[in-house]
């Protein structure tokens, strides 16, 4: 069979082909240690599964409007609206099944072949994957290692514009630094989307997962509201990953061609699911910061043991839950050294290369998984190191 020529443009995340070699190695009677995957092994709260039981019980289980249940837009609005600083109404709101189909429905609707889509690197593959599948130009800005934190090369991004580039996607706290943008820099993008009239796709997928003070969005600079698609999702900020529930926030006249291809590829997101978000919503505040202090444990301990075993740590991520650590002492080829140490040590981790060209000599390290896990984990690794 003859498949589609955008099929071979059409990549996907090196992290679930750890995955498999590591559920492989597992077969084999093997201890893994799952520090390759963002997802978290800790339960979705109690309220929040009660409240889809009682969906079921209650017969939710049919279609929904297409744009998501009434009740659930209209209380997302006004919590990312509060949280923003900005004023949303239902009608800026559209329910998706997870974050990522968002990612795809904003290029489908804004990026023609040919147009150029500036896109953080390091940063998630599949925003370069969905701009080469559409035929767009994918035009990578760099993220550098600074003493405290990676930060945006904003004159390599100023050189990188031409009369051809539409779009800009921006992770903050992102996959897989960790990293926020300072004020400077969301400023300075700011003026480039004005001054070149782009749009903006907006990934917070992290923004509720952060370490010291409160998150600053992108949307709330002057002018930035109306250029801009927020993606969200439940995934990280209610431990929801396998319930595949997100939203879209933006000015409504995105949000119905964003909808009309949701209508054809999708009709709606889960029922069941979206009375689930509610209660999330709604009532599980005290779990969101008994998590956050949990990940901020692991995070403490993952810093200060990866330091004791000779990595020159200098960034600690200000948000997500993940290192990005560079290994560039032990192999400059991330993805055969992830192999190895799963091959050796039994410890699972996302090589750099995933993530963009730049970001070759690094890996990622979850911290989604138990303490005591990181520590065994850990503890391997530190064999493996002994070994080489």
């Amino acid at each position: 069979m003859k498949f589609a020529d955008r099929i071979a443009r059409l990549g996907t995340e090196t992290a679930f082909a750890v995955s498999a070699e590591a559920a492989a190695f597992a077969a084999q009677g093997n201890k893994v240690y799952p520090f390759h995957l963002g997802d978290m092994n800790i339960p979705t709260p109690a309220n929040v599964m009660e409240a889809a039981a009682k969906a079921m019980r209650d017969g939710k289980t049919g279609y929904c409007p297409n744009a998501g249940i009434p009740k659930l837009r209209e209380v997302l609005a006004a919590d990312v609206g509060a949280a923003r600083g900005l004023r949303y109404s239902p009608e800026n709101v559209a329910i998706q099944p997870g974050g990522k189909p968002t990612i795809g429905k904003f290029f489908l609707a804004l990026l023609n072949p040919g147009d150029e889509v500036l896109y953080p690197s390091p940063g998630y593959p599949i925003y370069e994957s969905q701009i080469e599948f559409l035929g767009g130009v994918p035009k990578p800005y760099r993220y550098l290692e600074g003493e405290r934190t990676f930060t945006i090369d904003l004159d390599a991004l100023k050189r990188q514009i031409t009369p051809r580039t539409r779009l800009l996607v921006l992770n903050d706290l992102q996959n897989p630094t960790g990293a926020e943008c300072s004020t400077a820099e969301r400023e300075a993008l700011a003026e480039l989307v004005l001054k070149h009239d782009l749009y903006v796709l907006c990934d917070e997928a992290y923004f509720d997962i952060r370490y010291d003070g409160e998150s600053t969005s992108f949307v709330s600079l002057p002018g930035m509201v109306e250029r801009c698609v927020i993606l969200y999702t439940f995934s990280k900020k209610f431990a929801m990953t396998g319930w595949r529930l997100g939203y879209i926030i933006a000015p409504p006249d995105f949000v119905r061609p964003l909808q009309k291809i949701h209508q054809n590829l999708f009709i709606s997101a889960g029922s069941v699911s979206q009375w689930a978000g509610l209660a999330a919503l709604r009532n599980a505040a005290p779990d969101v910061e008994r998590m956050r202090r949990t990940y901020d444990e692991r995070r403490r301990f993952l810093i200060k043991r990866l330091r004791e075993l000779g990595f020159a740590l200098k960034v600690e991520p200000e948000g997500a839950f993940y290192i990005f650590l560079n290994v560039r002492h032990l192999s400059r080829n991330s993805y055969a050294l992830a192999f190895d140490i799963l091959e050796k040590a039994g410890v699972g981790v996302t090589p750099g290369i995933d993530f963009g060209e730049n970001a070759e000599g690094y890996i990622r390290i979850s911290y989604a998984n138990s303490l005591s896990n990181i520590m065994e984990g850990l503890d391997r690794i530190e064999e493996y190191l002994k070994s080489r």
